[in-house]
């Protein structure tokens, strides 16, 4: 994306307009095409579903892979969220995970994430997605280190309640609140 947007898609210099407006109906396009599971999935489809130019599209991404990946992107993480805090890490990571695993695994959800992971670059490269839940990790583990309670690492978080969600949801296995809850109650024991 380039600099002169943020990632809400409003112009930096200018908040709202046409340049928001634009990027709004893009942003629906690719979802309805990835929601009906379109098969193939171009810029000129994309551009016709949005009613702008395909030069719009191909001036702003380099490929659809990259478009599709913002906007899975957008769909799946929200500005300015910030983790539970209940005053517990038992009740932080329950919330937590149970709003994760209650917002992946619904249908449309689902079908961003699927296209997310098809569109990646490959192992290495930058995800906002895990960087933001990274940043949601770190931040139940400082407040349970505040409290005085003992805690998993950020690493143990992400790795044996996050990704195991995330698994599930792309891989098309369960995922419901008592799988969540076993996630929480597995990596707790693994500090006590």
């Amino acid at each position: 994306m380039p600099s002169s947007e943020t990632s809400a898609g409003t112009s930096a210099g200018r908040p709202g307009g046409r340049s928001s407006r634009v990027l709004a109906s893009i942003y629906e396009s690719v979802g309805a095409l990835v929601g009906e599971g379109a098969e193939r999935i171009t810029f000129p489809v994309i551009a016709e579903r949005a009613g702008v130019t395909p030069t719009t599209l191909y001036r702003r991404w380099d490929d659809v892979d990259a478009l599709l990946e913002e906007v899975a992107v957008a769909a799946l993480t929200r500005e300015g969220e910030s983790a539970p805090d209940t005053g517990s890490v038992e009740g932080d990571l329950t919330a937590w995970a149970l709003a994760i695993a209650r917002d992946i695994s619904r249908p449309e959800r689902v079908r961003y994430l699927r296209a997310m992971v098809a569109a990646r670059g490959g192992p290495g490269a930058s995800c906002p997605v895990t960087d933001r839940r990274q940043d949601q990790a770190r931040e139940v583990v400082r407040h349970a280190v505040e409290r005085g309670e003992k805690t998993p690492s950020v690493d143990q978080v992400l790795d044996h309640v996050i990704a195991p969600l995330y698994h599930h949801v792309v891989f098309g296995l369960g995922v419901d609140d008592a799988y969540a809850r076993r996630l929480v109650a597995d990596v707790l024991a693994m500090v006590r």
